[in-house]
């Protein structure tokens, strides 16, 4: 490839780039978790055809992935001062047999489960309790740095967030008016945990 092709093809790239990350959409929101795709960016876990169709539709998400991209291109190796324990996010998915009420749900790598408590009458609503393995290879160095997580449904709502306890579990109350197994299944039918910033 001669020099004027090549910087012609890094022209179009920017262009296109620019085109796409600038264009606004009515109604715009966050349409994948962030370990989503921080796993899209490092190669461990590729986007599924649904959820490049959804990046594609949302330039918000887009212009997230950039600034994944860019923030993993300048921060150091294993970025250990935001994130010790080098684990990027959990994901998982409602199984097919799900159906009824669920009582837990487990990450597609074992490390999580997110367990589910019905109130002992309706005003007490549910709860939502997050469990790390301790078998986790991260877990001594995330307990340790006491760092904060969340978990997000398949369209992006926080269900929960704060820090794990000494027994490595956050629980917080159900944050929506329908019952779990009703919402994960509206929203996506997955959900995943991710490390904050902080």
């Amino acid at each position: 490839m001669n020099t004027k092709s090549a910087a012609r093809s890094v022209t179009e790239r920017r262009l296109e780039e620019r085109l796409l990350l600038g264009r606004r959409v009515e109604g715009d929101r966050l349409v994948l978790a962030d370990a989503t795709l921080l796993g899209a960016l490092d190669g461990s876990r590729p986007l599924t055809a649904g959820e490049r169709a959804a990046l594609q539709a949302s330039p918000l998400t887009a212009r997230r992935l950039r600034q994944l991209a860019l923030g993993r291109r300048g921060a150091p190796a294993g970025a250990a001062h935001t994130n010790p324990s080098g684990w990027h996010g959990s994901h998982g998915r409602l199984r097919a047999a799900s159906s009824g009420e669920l009582a837990a749900l487990r990450t597609d790598d074992g490390w999580f489960t997110l367990h589910f408590a019905a109130g002992a009458d309706e005003k007490a609503g549910w709860r939502a309790i997050l469990q790390l393995a301790a078998d986790a290879p991260f877990a001594p160095a995330l307990l340790a740095a006491r760092a904060p997580l969340r978990v997000l449904d398949g369209a992006g709502n926080t269900i929960l967030e704060g820090r794990l306890d000494a027994d490595g579990e956050c629980e917080a109350a159900w944050p929506f008016d329908a019952a779990p197994a009703s919402h994960l299944q509206a929203a996506g039918a997955a959900f995943a945990v991710e490390p904050l910033p902080g």
